[in-house]
Parts: structure tokens; sequence; C-alpha cells
């Protein structure tokens, strides 16, 4: 009965569902070990400073730490690629007295929102917007609900277009960018995702950006890379002219990756598996 649902993807679909059982425990364990055997860098890095109190990893740590180095301004954000917004970033802001805009494809997602969070979407403190964000939409999407100019926060997640929506934004200054990043990809590797406004993650490898890129992007954009969260899924930076001698040197995707598998053996593949080639003009690799 399995094999016949699952045709002639089972192999690709077994292989996806391990790879998640392996994300969700796992990694967990790996990084339990790690943290007490492996002591992390002192400041000015932010190894050591980051934890989880509604994040998805460690974000809600690493982003308190950035911002008692900077200082904050109009304590506002905007995040999109939130699903019901318990686990986002935007979250422990909102608690701490933020106000935001979340943006999120799903009207499922949407309407979990309006549910679980009625106290802040009340108060106007939270707006909500049910949108498939592509860089073409996105500065209307964030404009039009009332948001502009300096911002304190910026966090992407969108499984896939991250790099090109980062790059189209214009109506909003932010002074601090988290962005999803794809940690298949070794810290000195280039490769971005294909723009494809219609995409939707199938689960693959075939999403976001490598950590280079966001590094290049971020730099043109006025942008230092800060660091990373300890498993791979999230880069932080701020703008160059905020981050002085604040952060660690060099600023670099090879110095401030701290994806679980940069530092153990190779079979610690903190990626997601392949099912085509995904190779484009994007794509280089230094040997």
């Amino acid at each position: 009965m399995i094999s016949k649902l699952l045709g002639k993807n089972k192999n690709f679909w077994m292989s996806a569902y391990l790879r998640i059982l392996y994300r969700r425990y796992i990694v967990k364990f790996v990084l339990m070990i790690r943290s007490q055997t492996t002591a992390p860098l002192p400041p000015p890095y932010l190894d050591g400073f980051g934890y989880n109190v509604y994040s998805q990893n460690d974000e809600d740590g690493i982003i308190n730490e950035i911002f008692k180095r900077i200082g904050t301004t109009n304590k506002t954000f905007v995040e999109f690629g939130v699903q019901d917004g318990l686990e986002s970033n935007g979250h422990f802001l909102l608690f701490s007295g933020w106000r935001g805009l979340w943006i999120d494809g799903s009207k499922k997602n949407i309407k979990k929102i309006e549910k679980k969070f009625p106290q802040p979407l009340s108060t106007k403190q939270l707006t909500a917007v049910n949108a498939m964000v592509t860089a073409e939409n996105i500065n209307d999407l964030i404009g039009k609900n009332g948001f502009n100019g300096e911002i304190d926060l910026l966090s992407i997640d969108i499984d896939g277009n991250d790099y090109w929506v980062w790059q189209a934004i214009k109506c909003v200054d932010p002074r601090v960018v988290v962005i999803e990043y794809n940690a298949k990809f070794p810290p000195d590797c280039e490769w971005i995702m294909e723009y494809n406004p219609g995409h939707i993650w199938d689960r693959t490898d075939n999403f976001g950006t490598s950590l280079k890129s966001l590094e290049l992007l971020g730099a043109k954009l006025g942008y230092r890379l800060v660091g990373t969260n300890i498993n791979g899924v999230n880069a932080f930076f701020v703008k160059s002219s905020l981050a002085k001698e604040l952060f660690a040197e060099p600023a670099t995707a090879e110095n401030l990756c701290r994806a679980l598998g940069a530092g153990f053996p190779k079979f610690f593949n903190v990626g997601h598996p392949n099912n085509k080639y995904i190779g484009n003009k994007h794509s280089t690799k230094k040997y």
C-alpha cells in the first residue's frame, strides 16, 4: 500500500522523511554534546549568546545580544515566512513590547495567528498579512501596511527566493537583517537559487542561497555579516556603519559559519536531500 502511494518517488520521500527525523533528534543530541565539549569563541563573536524563548533555534538570544551592542531605535520589525508565528523571530520581540508586521503565504497560518495572537492584533501592535512574497510585490506589501523608513529588524525566511527579495527591498531600511541560508554548501561556495516567483519549497536542497552569496550581497547593500546560528539556519547582518568594532573580524562566511557540519565529520550533513542538478550561472566553488 505504502509503495503504491509513494510510487516512483518512494526512495526520495523516504530519504526526506529520515532526514527530518535526523534534524529533529540526532542534531539536537549532537548540539548538546558539542555545547558541553566545545568552548564558544569569546566576544566579539556571537557564540555563546544564543538561546531559545520562542524562536526556532537560538535566534532569540543572538538577536538580543546584537541589539545590546548597537541599541534600538523604534523597536519595529518586519518578518515574513512566519507560519503560525509561535516559532518566529518576532514572537519574543512582541512579548518584549516591539511592534511588527508578519507576512505568510498560507491562509491557514494567518487564521492561526489571528486565533493565537488576538491581543497584539487588537491593539495594532502586530499586523498579520496573507500573501505570497515575491521580489515584485514585497515593497508594496510592507509599505501599504504602514511600515516605511528605518526599522530595527528585518527577518526573511521564505524557503526559496530569500536572496532576491532582500535585494529588492527599498521601502524599509533595517538596521539588522536575519535571513535563512542554505547550509548544504560550504562557507566558500557561491550559490543562488534561480529566481522563480512561483517557487514552493519541495523539501529538497533547491532553495535559498549559500552563506557566501549572502555575505557578498550584504556587503553590496551596506551590511556586514556578524554571525550565524549553530545549526545552520539563519545568518545575521548589521549595517556596516553600526557594526564598527563591535563584532568579529574578518566578517566572512569562512570565519563566521557556525553550521553543525562546519565543525564535524562529513556525515553530519545539515543540508536537505537532492533530487536533481541545481548548478547554475550563480554557482561557484573555489578549489
